[in-house]
């Protein structure tokens, strides 16, 4: 165990070096993560480390953005053709303001209040009454200013027709086709994971004061752990799962924590220095025990998956692919911890989509702080 946490802060020490002479923002730096970006979206380093100094800009600038469109706000994306932060609005006078707080703008049809509000109704709706396996998920989507509703190719059913009519009536609605998304936990095989009650393997997410963050399927609360070299760990302090897809797993044993994100010996491992969180559009990369690296993007955020074993909120979607074994692992964009891989479809030989959930709703639920570089 221990010569396995010091290859990684040795990687980390490297890390730091980079980050010395960086022009850009410091995450930009990151060997591994401009080599997976190279790889996942077929960029040269340089572009790589353009994208990723504007998308850190974007991220800092949104909070502002959204405070200058005020009630006029209609949503945010990071745009990769401009390399800044787009933000709709509803009324054409508060258009200055935000430019000023550095995003672009375009008209929107509906607010983002309007969408969460839509959204927050068919959750309401969900938790009542469970929506029907053919019903995939739901999410808000800004850009066409609808929630739009997502359907297993071919399923159909009277129950998904009574559930949409219902959403219909909480406010603007499309449907779409997308496959079901299921967790991304494993039996026991090799790697490097962690496990629960020694028959379960999962991903470590990000490292916090007194132990790691990772995915709520993964193991209930006192559920015992061990780690990759078979050594124990800890044990589950917290965990929630549906509804939410998060746990705390409080460790001790001789275990420590490190503020990096595993490279896998393909990449270089990450420093961690914060939770920013990334807008939609904005590339972000994944590490996990099955697959290692992989990078996309972020398509959604707050959006409804309808698993097998019962809808979660608040997730995060993404086109990274994943495979089982890769739950509970590190979503980062740059140096920023951003979530907990949850479930997807799809895997990483034809690809798919992973959801994670927010770190930051992690953090604030068990009253936890992130050990950062």
């Amino acid at each position: 165990m221990r010569r396995r946490i010091a290859l990684a802060l040795g990687g980390a020490a490297v890390l730091t070096a980079s980050l010395a002479s960086a022009s850009l923002a410091p995450a930009v730096a990151s060997p591994g993560l401009i080599a997976a970006m190279q790889r996942d979206f077929g960029l040269t380093a340089a572009q790589a480390e353009t994208r990723l100094g504007q998308e850190i800009t974007a991220a800092r600038v949104m909070p502002a953005a959204e405070k200058a469109a005020g009630a006029a706000f209609g949503g945010a994306w990071f745009d990769p053709a401009l390399g800044k932060l787009v933000v709709g609005v509803t009324d054409p006078a508060a258009a200055d303001a935000v430019r000023r707080a550095g995003a672009e703008t375009t008209p929107a049809k509906v607010s983002a209040a309007k969408l969460d509000a839509t959204k927050a109704a068919i959750d309401a709706v969900a938790k009542a009454d469970p929506a029907p396996a053919a019903v995939s998920g739901w999410r808000t989507e800004p850009r066409t200013g609808s929630v739009v509703v997502t359907l297993r190719p071919g399923a159909h059913s009277a129950d998904a027709d009574s559930f949409l009519a219902k959403a219909r009536k909480a406010g603007p609605v499309t449907v779409a086709t997308a496959p079901a998304a299921e967790p991304f936990s494993a039996g026991t095989v090799g790697g490097d994971p962690y496990y629960i009650n020694g028959n379960t393997r999962c991903s470590i997410g990000f490292s916090v004061q007194g132990g790691f963050v990772s995915a709520g399927h993964c193991g209930g609360a006192g559920s015992s752990v061990v780690g990759w070299d078979g050594s124990a760990m800890g044990s589950f302090a917290g965990s929630s799962f549906p509804g939410n897809d998060y746990s705390f797993i409080r460790i001790g044993n001789g275990w420590w924590t490190a503020p990096v994100v595993l490279g896998w010996g393909t990449v270089s491992d990450a420093l961690v220095r914060g939770s920013w969180v990334a807008p939609v559009g904005t590339s972000v990369c994944r590490s996990g025990s099955t697959t290692h690296w992989h990078c996309g993007t972020v398509l959604g955020l707050n959006e409804t998956v309808n698993y097998s074993q019962g809808a979660v909120y608040q997730m995060t979607r993404t086109n990274v692919c994943a495979e089982p074994g890769d739950s509970g692992g590190s979503f980062i964009t740059g140096d920023q911890a951003q979530g907990v891989t949850s479930g997807g479809w799809g895997n990483c030989s034809s690809g798919g989509e992973t959801w994670f959930q927010p770190v930051n709703e992690i953090l604030q639920t068990y009253g936890l702080s992130l050990v950062t570089a």
